[in-house]
């Protein structure tokens, strides 16, 4: 393929019209294959976790970007090539698909299009977080009929983009009142069973997607051990011989967004990180997985993110405190901070609590601004937009060498094969979801 202007190109794969977009984020994923960045499962590298053939201890960051994507994806891979990482993951939310204004194919086109610009060569993790069922629409046989074809909807739509790791969220189904943990699991476990095996009858040839499970509500009690078993064994139950979940999420004491206080500023959160390693050897020994999964991460405190791979935590999950560096950064235009503000009294009153003051109720619902935003955000100034990256690269460098994977980039070519012979021709993701696909979906770390 001849040279392209690739800053061009995905600018009009995000903002252009119709076919034209089509074939932009076409022609990102044709020439990232062929320039070596291949859109991969993780799916191999878990099962050697869940083998116990991986001797270093390292915990996969799975990167949320809501802002910037493009420029922040290259920001990431600038920090892999420099540290020889291979293991991590981009990854967006259903909820954040719907605030965010990026549907799959839009986020794929933006991380391929980095590894492109950056010169990345290798497996690219592109992940669905948090694959939600909404509890709200749940209660009713049509509202279950609904949720659950709009979240098939939603996984076409990912595979098509070629999102090869998916996290399904039915965590949201879980009902303590049963008395036994079978009982208060089954809805969740038979959810997860069913898109598991919908993503297995249309996962393409050569490729096993990694699926991820969850026990518990991220932001409600701490998962218990025998949680993990019921939920393990009644998806077992179910899905037969059919290829299972590589990793299970549970809670250990996060939030989604921290919890903000009357000033804006976020609580601090204790975390049981003997969760994380319970659950990781039930996974490993008793089901072949890759282990626990943290979600809720990114605004914790930065002198606790080398405990996660010593609690033996297979992937944690950053979103929220990239966004707040973004959205409260010194050079991002008045403007536009004042228009975010804006936006949340104008557009989200219903959602603010009664007792919240103003920074609170801002701090919570800024991120519904994110989309109406885009466009000025990514067409900001250099002199505006430079710091801001420069100082998510410095995070990002940050988050990379205590989580441990550094030089993991071997490690991942042992078990992923980056070759695009054995890969499907690029099933342009065209169609896109209506907005009504997400809403209600709960909020995504």
């Amino acid at each position: 393929m001849t040279d392209i202007n690739i800053d061009q190109l995905v600018h009009t794969a995000v903002f252009g019209d119709g076919d034209a977009k089509a074939e932009a984020r076409r022609t990102i994923h044709l020439a990232a294959r062929q320039r070596g960045a291949v859109s991969s499962s993780i799916y191999p590298l878990y099962m050697a976790f869940g083998r116990n053939e991986i001797e270093r201890a390292f915990t996969v960051p799975a990167f949320n970007i809501r802002a910037l994507t493009y420029d922040a994806a290259r920001a990431l891979f600038r920090v892999a090539m420099k540290h020889d990482v291979g293991a991590f993951i981009f990854e967006i939310a259903r909820s954040e698909i719907g605030y965010t204004e990026q549907r799959p194919g839009e986020y794929a086109a933006c991380v391929l299009a980095a590894a492109i610009r950056e010169g990345f060569k290798g497996p690219v993790f592109i992940q669905g977080d948090h694959f939600q069922a909404s509890a709200k629409k749940w209660a009713t046989e049509e509202g279950q009929k609904a949720e659950m074809k709009a979240l098939e909807s939603l996984i076409d739509e990912a595979l098509a983009a070629e999102f090869y790791n998916i996290d399904i969220d039915t965590s949201t189904l879980v009902d303590l009142d049963f008395p036994t943990r079978d009982e208060q699991q089954r809805a969740n476990y038979e959810g997860t069973a069913h898109l598991t095996k919908y993503i297995r009858e249309r996962e393409p040839n050569g490729i096993t997607v990694s699926v991820g499970g969850e026990i518990g509500e991220v932001g409600k009690y701490n998962t218990h051990p025998e949680e993990v078993r019921a939920y393990a064994d009644g998806l077992k139950r179910l899905l037969g011989g059919i290829t299972g979940i590589s990793k299970i999420s549970v809670q250990t004491g996060t939030s989604h967004g921290g919890v903000p206080l009357a000033d804006g500023s976020i609580a601090q959160a204790k975390i049981d990180f003997e969760v994380l390693r319970e659950t990781t050897h039930i996974c490993r020994e008793e089901y072949g997985m890759a282990g626990a999964v943290q979600h809720g991460a990114s605004t914790l405190p930065e002198s606790v993110f080398n405990k996660f791979p010593e609690a033996e935590a297979v992937e944690i999950h950053l979103a929220t405190g990239f966004q707040n560096m973004i959205l409260d950064a010194p050079t991002l235009p008045q403007d536009i901070k004042d228009g975010i503000r804006d936006y949340c009294f104008e557009h989200c009153l219903d959602e603010r609590k009664p007792e919240q003051t103003d920074e609170q109720f801002v701090y919570t619902t800024r991120k519904k601004a994110l989309g109406p935003f885009k466009r000025r955000m990514w067409e900001m100034d250099d002199a505006n937009k430079g710091p801001i990256i420069d100082e998510l690269e410095a995070k990002f460098a940050f988050l990379m060498e205590k989580l441990g994977v550094h030089n993991t980039k071997d490690i991942v070519a042992r078990y992923v094969k980056a070759t695009s012979t054995d890969l499907p021709e690029y099933a342009a993701a065209s169609a896109e979801l209506t907005a009504a696909a997400v809403v209600d979906a709960n909020e995504g770390e």
